[in-house]
C-alpha cells in the first residue's frame, strides 16, 4: 500500500504512535489526545487536519474525522494507515486474555496431576507454588520446569544413590539437582509437606531431607521391618527370610539386602502392611511361626520399604495396607498406596467410626487432615470428630483379619 511522503513526516510521529497504542489495546478508539507538541509538529498537524490556525500544544483529534480525511489522500482509514506506517497492531486485552488462559490451564494441569491426586499433601504444593506465579519468565518454562520437579517426586524415594547419580538416571544431567537449584528447592518443598515438616533452612537440613528421600542414605541403616515372609528361590535373603519365618521370629531387612536380591518373589496371594512396629510385634506374638506375611512401614516408608513391597507387589501378591487415622496416618496410606499399588485394609470411613463407636478412653486430635484418595468422606469424618485413632487401638480388629485370612490359607 502506497503512504504519501507528507503523512510519514516526523513531525506527525506522535500521532501515529498514539494511534498505534490506542489502537493496541483492543479497545474502540473514537478519539485521541496528544500532548508536549512543539511548534513544528502543529504546524504538522494543522496542515493534515486543515485547520486556519496551529493547534495548541495538547490536542484531541476526532477518529472518524481523520478517517474521512485519510480515506481522501491515502485510501484508507485510520487503523489502516497507522499500521502502514508504524507496523501491526496487536490486541493487548486480547493477549491479556490468552495469557490468563495459558496460567489457568496450567494450573489445572498441575492440580490434576495424576502423582497429586494421589497424594492430596501434595496439593498444598501445588498452592504454595501456584502463589509464587510463573516462575520461569513463561508458562511454557514454568511447566518444564514443574513437569521435572513431579518427575522426581515420583521417584523419591530413591535406593540410597548419591544425589549426582540420582540427577543423572532422571535427567542425564548430575548437576541437575544442585544445592540451591531452583528444582532442588522445589523438590525438597514438596517433599517437607509431604512428610509435614517444616522446609529445610539450611545445607544440612537440605542433606538430611534428601537422605530421608533415600539419597545418598546408608544402605546398611536404611532396613525394613518383616515378619512370615517366606520369598521363593535359592538367593541368600529369601533362604534367611524362610529361617526366620520358620522359627517364628521377625526380620530387619536391609537396603542393601534387597539391592543385592533381585527376584525377589512370595508365592503368597496377600501381604499385610502395617504402619506401627507394634502391630507386627503382637502378629509374631500370637502367630508364631504361623504369622501371615507382614510388613511395617515404620512410619513413612524409606528406600528399603518401598523396594521390597514394589518387588512382592509385582510378583503377583496384594498388599493390603492399615495405618494410623490421623492426618500423618492419612498422608502415609496415600503416599505408600501411590507408590506401590496397595489397597486400603481396615481404611475406611466406616472402620474410623466404628473404632471411635463405644471407645470410653480419651483420643487425641487428629492434626492437619489432608483428603483420602480411597474414600471420599474419611477426611470429612475426621475433621467434624477431631479424633485420631491410631493403629494400635484396632489391634485385635487386625489381628482378626490376619487369623481370618490364615483360615482361608488352611
Amino acid at each position: 500500500m502506497s503512504i504519501p511522503n507528507r503523512l510519514r513526516d516526523a513531525d506527525l510521529r506522535p500521532l501515529w504512535t498514539e494511534l498505534h497504542k490506542r489502537f493496541s489495546t483492543g479497545a474502540a478508539v473514537s478519539r485521541v489526545t496528544l500532548k508536549n507538541l512543539d511548534g513544528d509538529q502543529r504546524a504538522a498537524l494543522a496542515d493534515l487536519l486543515g485547520m486556519d490556525r496551529y493547534p495548541a500544544s495538547t490536542l484531541t483529534i476526532n477518529v472518524a474525522r481523520l478517517d474521512g480525511i485519510l480515506l481522501e489522500l491515502a485510501g484508507a482509514d485510520t487503523r489502516t494507515v497507522t499500521e502502514v506506517i508504524r507496523g501491526p497492531i496487536g490486541d493487548r486485552a486480547r493477549d491479556r486474555r490468552e495469557k490468563q488462559r495459558e496460567r489457568d490451564a496450567l494450573w489445572e494441569w498441575f492440580a490434576a496431576h495424576p502423582l497429586v491426586r494421589c497424594e492430596p499433601a501434595l496439593a498444598d504444593w501445588v498452592e504454595d507454588v501456584r502463589r509464587q506465579g510463573i516462575v520461569m519468565g513463561s508458562v511454557p518454562d514454568t511447566r518444564a520446569l514443574l513437569e521435572r520437579a513431579l518427575t522426581v517426586l515420583t521417584a523419591l524415594p530413591s535406593d540410597g544413590r548419591p544425589l549426582q547419580s540420582f540427577a543423572t538416571d532422571l535427567f542425564g544431567d548430575s548437576h541437575a539437582l544442585d544445592d540451591g537449584g531452583r528444582l532442588s528447592r522445589l523438590v525438597l518443598r514438596a517433599q517437607a509437606l509431604r512428610y509435614g515438616i517444616e522446609p529445610p533452612g539450611d545445607a544440612p537440613e537440605r542433606r538430611a531431607l534428601w537422605e530421608r528421600s533415600g539419597v545418598e542414605c546408608d544402605a546398611l541403616s536404611t532396613t525394613v521391618l518383616v515378619a512370615g515372609l517366606r520369598p521363593a528361590g535359592g538367593g541368600v535373603l529369601a533362604r534367611t527370610l524362610r529361617m526366620w519365618a520358620d522359627a517364628g521370629h521377625a526380620a530387619a531387612v536391609t537396603l542393601e539386602q534387597l539391592r543385592d536380591a533381585s527376584d525377589l518373589r512370595v508365592e503368597a496371594s496377600d501381604v499385610w502392611v502395617t504402619e506401627n512396629p507394634t502391630i507386627l510385634a503382637l502378629a509374631v506374638q500370637r502367630f508364631g511361626d504361623r504369622c501371615p506375611p507382614l510388613v511395617c512401614s515404620s512410619g513413612w516408608p524409606n528406600s528399603a520399604v518401598l523396594r521390597l513391597l514394589r518387588a512382592l507387589g509385582g510378583s503377583g501378591a496384594a498388599l493390603h495396607y492399615h495405618g494410623d487415622f490421623d492426618g500423618d496416618g492419612l498422608r502415609i496410606a496415600a503416599h505408600v498406596m501411590a507408590k506401590t499399588g496397595a489397597g486400603p485394609w481396615r481404611m475406611s470411613s466406616l472402620d474410623y467410626l466404628a473404632a471411635l463407636d463405644g471407645a470410653h478412653t480419651a483420643f487425641r486430635a487428629p492434626g492437619r487432615v489432608s483428603e483420602a484418595p480411597w474414600d471420599a468422606e474419611l477426611a470429612r469424618h475426621m475433621r467434624e470428630h477431631g479424633a485420631a485413632v491410631l493403629e494400635e487401638r484396632v489391634a485385635e480388629v487386625l489381628l482378626g483379619d490376619l487369623s481370618g485370612a490364615l483360615t482361608m490359607c488352611h
